[in-house]
């Protein structure tokens, strides 16, 4: 009798996660499926896909032109552009330096939006039941409005100051996007915190700073680690941020992925870039989450 009902739980279970599965299968699983296999193809005149197998497109987004023979020549000339840039090479570092624009702009962003969001979500985490309740509706307004509005209205703002247009017009409007989603996680991580453990800190001598740097920080790291999650994956692949802001002359992985595909009509080499974004996304998350760790039990010493 109980080994069936375990089997009806079970079958219950397959049931229920059958939709979600179907979910993931038709709209992530297919599309990344199609994304690689277009990124291996060419594309002929007409902007159509001509499905084979070829790395054109990744030995393009290296850097590497025709006049690189072997390989050696393609090394040689992404040294020499480093050391010399102003010197001819078979390297051209136009997406080179796309792929590091766009993963320093992402590092940036995350821990700008880490430094300006741990002391808020820590006030609001501090804060009085009725006042925590306001502060976080503030902080959730904003996801309200549309996000292209809310960039649009950084135009005005960043034109007073002669920002507009720039390198730090960009920065600012990702910050400002994403700052939310940084804020939210590491506020549960210190909600959840239990206030003996304060008390015990000062009981045993220990200063602010000190009940800060062994209490408060290490069990706040989950949020943060899962803020950061939520705030770089974004930034890496987004467009419309640097497409206002930056007035169309600050491009990021975003952007080259949004014209190949709708202005040069060159999916094969637009998918070549989408895959190449996903795997330097993955790649670092893979480290930050081994090296702070993602949903692991902190102890307090």
């Amino acid at each position: 009798m109980l080994q069936r009902l375990r089997e009806s739980k079970s079958l219950q279970g397959t049931l229920l996660a059958t939709p979600a599965m179907l979910w993931m299968i038709v709209l992530l699983i297919v599309p990344l499926i199609l994304i690689v296999i277009t990124s291996f193809g060419r594309r002929d005149p007409d902007g159509n896909v001509i499905y084979t197998f070829t790395l054109d497109n990744y030995v393009r987004l290296a850097g590497a032109t025709e006049e690189c023979q072997t390989l050696g020549d393609f090394l040689s000339g992404a040294v020499q552009a480093v050391v010399n840039p102003a010197a001819p090479t078979c390297f051209n570092s136009l997406y080179a330096d796309i792929l590091l624009r766009s993963l320093w702009l992402a590092l940036m962003t995350t821990i700008a939006t880490i430094v300006l969001g741990y002391p808020l979500a820590y006030y609001v985490a501090r804060a009085p039941a009725k006042r925590r309740n306001l502060l976080l509706f503030m902080i959730l307004i904003p996801l309200w409005t549309n996000f292209v509005i809310r960039v649009y209205a950084w135009m005005r703002i960043l034109r007073t100051f002669d920002l507009l247009y720039t390198p730090e017009a960009v920065l600012i409007g990702m910050i400002y996007e994403f700052i939310p989603f940084m804020i939210l996680p590491m506020y549960t991580s210190l909600e959840k915190i239990d206030p003996a453990l304060y008390e015990a800190a000062a009981d045993l001598g220990a200063n602010s700073l000190r009940t800060f740097l062994r209490v408060t920080l290490p069990l706040s790291l989950p949020g943060v680690v899962a803020g950061t999650l939520l705030v770089f994956v974004p930034v890496m692949g987004t467009f419309v941020v640097s497409d206002i802001l930056g007035g169309r002359q600050y491009v990021l992985v975003g952007n080259l992925i949004q014209r190949q595909f709708l202005d040069a009509r060159d999916p094969t080499f637009g998918s070549a870039a989408s895959i190449i974004l996903m795997g330097m996304t993955l790649i670092v998350m893979i480290i930050y989450t081994r090296k702070f760790g993602l949903g692991e039990e902190v102890v307090v010493t």
